[in-house]
């Protein structure tokens, strides 16, 4: 078993940064690729962001060029930089963390981007 922690959230103005922060313990795969998600109020969760354990990243159009996901193999943590960010942005925000058929999700994070 793996379990996720996320923190970070919060209430920002537009135009304003955030970093989240995703903990990672347990039976912990070093290859596994971790990933960042939203769920808007009436929406779809969608991949915001993912990163490989090799570094390889890949993000939504719509955050490409204000976020940043990186990570930290020997801390088993990813981050997610979020700068510029608009009121679309606001959403809960979930990690999760796969490798083959195991996949894990932490409790998700609540980002509010509002004046």
């Amino acid at each position: 078993q793996v379990q996720l922690v996320e923190s970070g959230g919060g209430l920002v103005q537009p135009g304003g940064s955030l970093t989240l922060s995703c903990a990672a313990s347990g039976s912990v795969n070093s290859r596994n690729v971790m990933g960042w998600y939203r769920q808007a109020p009436g929406k779809q969760r969608e991949l915001v962001a993912m990163i490989t354990a090799g570094g390889t990243t890949n993000y939504v159009d719509s955050v490409k060029g204000r976020f940043t996901i990186s990570r930290v193999n020997a801390k088993n943590t990813v981050y997610l930089q979020m700068n510029s960010l608009k009121p679309e942005d606001t959403a809960v925000y979930f990690c999760r963390s796969w490798y083959g058929n195991g996949e894990y999700w932490g409790q998700g994070t609540q980002v509010t981007v509002s004046s």
